[in-house]
């Protein structure tokens, strides 16, 4: 049985380790321009080095998004940029453009060239026209069911890669305008405001400033608010279609978010490959889905092609568990972590540690002292640097964490 790959979000080098750290076999990544996620933290062009470099010593590979849809202005300093990721060596560049992919192919014939989801590719055609033209991978469009994933895949031998959890679009592979319209800021050049989460009413054209609630509820609607995407109890079914990566969406997520998803995808993929007759979901692995930040989830179209369906009643996320401190450092002699707080921190304080190997533990806060020895019953100041006692052993890029409900 081919082994996948899991392929994790890396908004920042600090992401990036983390993602690494927890299972991935590999991260996506962005500069400052010339991605999607203009609002994520991003990397330098120094930091992007770095973090090339920090996977491919762990034998991990780093792809690199490139998939905006330029204008003729964006393509002054596209040949420098794609000059630059070719030197550090990344794994592969993600274009959606056609323009950009002609640039790379002929300029640069040694960057591996992965389409990007945004291009849309939906049936074997398009993929083996990509084949054709030289790409190495196609990240194949939201919008197809397993049936259709397996049908592409008898047709082409180049990788294919898919979505398995994170949030989701409203419109067609991300193609939107609502952002352009409403704000400015164009979705299509990494801009996006996600005005698809916000409050509407029905207004009638000839009844204007009376707006018509569409759900009987006082607040309004969120017709155009997707749910997550989350398949982790169909794992299986999406592996059997060939799929060769499953990759989390998230570049703009908490290192919280990125830590747990990837470790509990980790844990499933290892488990079904080791034992695929008796392979079964675990229920620790969905209640750490449900500890993050997200929204109500789905099966997005893999099983139900109408979609992942809307959330009419709220725009807001559900979480378990807030995240609240990051180990830095572990002194096995006193047993003590040194710790970055992320939320408020007190004596007596029930914890949970999520750990990037091993088993997580609870225990409650007994001493902890501040970054320069003296004891403190509070940390309550941003990414404050604290000792405290732990009752087992911790690493680095262990996470603090408390149940909210």
């Amino acid at each position: 049985m081919y082994k996948p790959e899991l392929l994790a979000p890396a908004g920042s080098l600090d992401k990036l380790k983390i993602a690494l750290a927890y299972g991935a076999d590999a991260v996506f990544l962005g500069a400052k321009s010339f991605g999607l996620r203009a609002f994520s933290d991003n990397f330098t062009w120094d930091e992007m080095a770095e973090g090339v470099s920090f996977a491919h010593k762990q034998g991990k590979k780093t792809y690199v998004t490139v998939n905006v849809f330029p204008h003729n202005d964006d393509l002054v300093k596209l040949p420098d940029y794609l000059d630059f990721l070719t030197q550090i060596a990344v794994d592969g560049v993600i274009v959606a453009d056609p323009g950009i992919f002609q640039l790379a192919r002929t300029s640069f014939p040694k960057l591996p060239l992965h389409i990007s989801t945004q291009a849309n590719t939906t049936n074997w055609r398009t993929a083996q026209f990509w084949q054709e033209q030289g790409a190495k991978r196609v990240v194949l469009a939201r919008e197809l069911n397993l049936t259709e994933i397996s049908q592409i895949r008898t047709q082409v031998s180049l990788e294919m890669e898919a979505f398995v959890h994170g949030a989701m679009c409203m419109s067609y592979s991300g193609r939107c305008l609502l952002s352009n319209y409403l704000t400015d800021r164009d979705a299509n050049r990494g801009e996006c405001a996600q005005p698809c989460r916000w409050k509407y009413q029905l207004v009638e054209e000839k009844r204007p400033g009376q707006a018509f609630p569409i759900e009987e509820d006082e607040h309004g609607t969120y017709i155009l608010n997707s749910k997550d995407l989350c398949m982790l109890e169909h794992l299986p079914a999406l592996l059997s279609t060939g799929i060769n990566s499953l990759k989390i969406e998230g570049r703009m997520k908490s290192i919280h978010y990125v830590a747990t998803v990837t470790k509990v995808y980790r844990q499933a993929i290892d488990a079904y490959l080791k034992q695929p007759d008796s392979f079964q979901i675990e229920q620790n692995w969905i209640d750490e889905l449900h500890a993050i930040s997200h929204r109500k989830y789905s099966t997005g179209f893999y099983i139900d092609s109408t979609g992942p369906g809307q959330i009419y009643d709220s725009n807001s996320h559900e979480q378990t568990h807030d995240f609240i401190g990051l180990v830095l450092d572990y002194d096995p002699k006193t047993r003590f972590a040194y710790i970055e707080q992320r939320n408020n921190l007190k004596l007596g304080q029930e914890i949970e540690l999520l750990r990037p190997a091993g088993q997580g533990f609870s225990q409650s806060i007994s001493e902890m002292y501040d970054a320069d020895g003296l004891p403190i019953e509070v940390a309550p100041h941003p990414q404050q640097k604290i000792h405290i006692r732990m009752e087992q052993p911790v690493e680095a890029f262990a996470m603090l964490r408390r149940r909210i409900r």
